[in-house]
């Protein structure tokens, strides 16, 4: 019992501000574009949806952003979460490599959502809105947001993505049990909606069209996004800055940063304060993002400006996009079935700060399976992604016969994904086909916006 393996931190060490990336990212910062002008999108834009203080949030300059103190309250349920060195993985991998993971499944919801869900409840409240509707895909956002609504005595209301909306009906649960209302996506309820019935498995761009319809369409209702936003990386930043002052009480300091990229909320929470660290310092730890193979955005979409949700409702956003009409095929991971990235998280992989990398279905279950073997925990399938990715770094270390130090986001826990470790198990989960004709032609519609090539 010598060895230590969770580094924990008090509750006064629950960060006081978050960690804003926007004034250390190389070069210009390109603007969201108005849908209705293709000009640069100001708060009037944004105001009918989202309450001045996160609009203020998502232009800031600011280094750093105060939390308030009732949201510190509540991050006080769960936060500061714990790291892990996973040293039974690394003796099963028989690897030189340290490894350490940040787990966010401690969270009420189960997953690191709540770190932006709560926020934007409160800030939302604060402006007087009665409601917040949004988008979920595999669920985890949707429950975090019924959550903080809750808490804060708002009411929910949630479009899920068709596919998950089936493969899913715990989380479903999960959410009503929080008093919000779950509506399968597309659904007859909108418009957005019921232009999309052709595509009855759902996406994330469908059910953010929905969400935004309905939000639109009220004064004392405003939409909620779970990922991709600037305040949303901004909000999870909480994750990295914990992980600087456990890996400080390890002794350690990572050469490689690893996390999941769907919208990019996980993936900028673990890494955005170790990324501003090294533009203003430095250094030479790596930084991965890892996507589906079968939803590539980062490794082969273009870096275009392009719609956050299907139907064209949102600001145009300069990000690596497959087009905002690709379906995605019907994968387990949910959370990371969205056509687009976070504008912050596509800039950085333009710039090479950051690598991406792409894994497919089969191949993240499996390192799920092996890590859920050796250390205990059964991982989501988004997080899986990460993991593997983490045991091709220590893999690769104990080739070079050299120690380097990993840390990934276990962003959150597999208990409501069982039907597709059933599956795995039974041997009928595939790898599912990208469909590299299909990016084309919804990258060919989309509009003619300046280059940013």
């Amino acid at each position: 019992m010598s060895e230590q393996t969770k580094y924990l931190l008090g509750e006064d060490r629950i960060p006081t501000h978050w960690v804003n990336l926007m004034p250390d990212l190389p070069g210009e910062p390109l603007p969201p574009l108005s849908p209705a002008t293709m000009e640069p999108a100001g708060p009037p834009d944004l105001a009918p949806i989202f309450p001045m203080a996160l609009i203020g949030q998502e232009v800031s300059a600011d280094p750093e952003i105060e939390i308030p103190d009732e949201v510190r309250e509540i991050y006080s349920l769960w936060r500061p979460t714990p790291l892990f060195r996973a040293r039974r993985l690394e003796r099963a991998l028989d690897t030189p490599a340290h490894i350490y993971y940040k787990y966010e499944g401690v969270s009420p919801a189960g997953s690191h959502k709540p770190n932006s869900a709560v926020p934007q409840a409160y800030y939302n409240r604060e402006a007087g809105i009665r409601k917040l509707v949004t988008e979920t895909g595999a669920g985890q956002w949707g429950s975090s947001l019924a959550l903080a609504c809750k808490l804060f005595g708002l009411e929910c209301e949630v479009f899920m993505v068709g596919v998950s909306y089936d493969q899913k009906p715990y989380r479903r649960a999960m959410i009503e049990t929080w008093d919000a209302t779950v509506h399968r996506s597309p659904s007859d309820l909108t418009e957005a909606g019921r232009s999309q019935a052709s595509h009855p498995s759902g996406s994330l761009g469908i059910a953010i069209s929905e969400a935004v319809e309905i939000a639109a369409g009220a004064d004392d209702t405003n939409y909620s996004l779970g990922s991709v936003l600037n305040h949303v990386c901004l909000h999870q930043t909480v994750i990295g800055q914990e992980c600087l002052e456990q890996l400080e009480l390890a002794g350690e300091y990572p050469d490689v940063v690893i996390g999941c990229v769907g919208g990019g909320s996980n993936f900028a929470g673990v890494a955005f304060p170790f990324l501003r660290r090294k533009l203003r310092e430095g250094g030479d730890t790596r930084f991965i993002g890892v996507e589906p193979a079968a939803c590539p955005t980062l490794t082969k979409g273009e870096y275009r400006y392009d719609y956050g949700d299907t139907v064209g409702m949102t600001p145009l956003m300069p990000m690596y996009t497959l087009g905002h009409d690709f379906v995605p095929p019907e994968l387990h991971s949910g959370g990371l079935r969205y056509h687009g990235d976070s504008p912050l998280v596509s800039a950085l992989v333009k710039a090479g700060a950051v690598e991406a990398q792409a894994v497919a279905q089969t191949s993240a279950f499996a390192a799920a399976v092996q890590f859920a073997g050796v250390e205990g925990i059964l991982p989501a399938p988004e997080p899986a992604h990460a993991i593997r990715a983490a045991i091709s770094e220590a893999e690769a270390a104990r080739e070079a016969g050299e120690k380097r130090v990993i840390l990934f986001n276990l962003c959150g826990h597999g208990h409501f994904d069982m039907s597709a470790y059933d599956a795995y198990h039974r041997g009928e989960l595939t790898d599912l086909e990208f469909s590299e004709a299909d990016m084309e032609a919804a990258l060919a519609s989309l509009p003619e916006t300046p280059s940013i090539a």
